[in-house]
């Protein structure tokens, strides 16, 4: 039987994975955990309790990041307007992309995922796109013919063509207003 872990465990736990997820963001495969452990406010042996290795660390911060993002499918599924509620999930989407600029190369550099890899993360972000984006197009708010596989390849493009700028994140919005324009049916 599998013991519960302790509060402070738990809060160590999240606090880890929040600092690390700030750190791959600015310094990709090569963050630190020596870092992770100080800004977190652990010993190094903490984080290595947690997460025995970097690889184990970066596949906990993604899971947990994509876990949100289809949380967040599953609550927006409930807005009455279905065209509101794919572009407010697409923002959250957005938000991420830009905001986790090193992750998809940290994942790559250890090997966590294959570059293009359709497994993991393209397979649950479009199954949580998928019934948004069914409810949009049977209320007739998205263009015929448009895919989930069609936004996430959008937004992914987005997140690269930000990535360096000064606000990424608001760059980020505006590019995908301007693709949302394209992509979504006129009201």
């Amino acid at each position: 039987m599998a013991v519960a872990k302790r509060a402070d465990a738990r809060r160590n736990h999240a606090r880890i994975l929040e600092v690390a997820e700030a750190e791959v963001a600015a310094h990709g495969a090569d963050a630190s955990l020596e870092k992770i452990a100080r800004v977190a406010g652990v010993g190094s042996a903490t984080v290595r309790r947690h997460f025995p290795g970097r690889r184990e660390l970066l596949q906990a911060v993604f899971a947990q990041r994509i876990g949100a993002l289809a949380e967040y499918a599953v609550e927006l599924a409930a807005d009455p307007d279905p065209r509101r509620a794919l572009v407010l999930w697409l923002e959250a989407f957005t938000d991420y992309g830009t905001s986790s600029r090193g992750m998809a190369g940290a994942l790559v550099a250890e090997g966590l995922v294959e570059d293009g890899d359709d497994e993991g993360c393209t397979v649950r972000l479009s199954a949580a796109a998928a019934p948004l984006l069914e409810r949009a197009a049977r209320a007739g708010a998205v263009a015929p013919g448009v895919t989930t596989e069609d936004l996430l390849a959008l937004v992914t493009g987005i997140s690269l063509a930000t990535e360096g700028r000064p606000d990424p994140a608001e760059q980020g919005r505006r590019l995908l207003r301007l693709t949302l324009e394209g992509v979504l049916a006129p009201r």
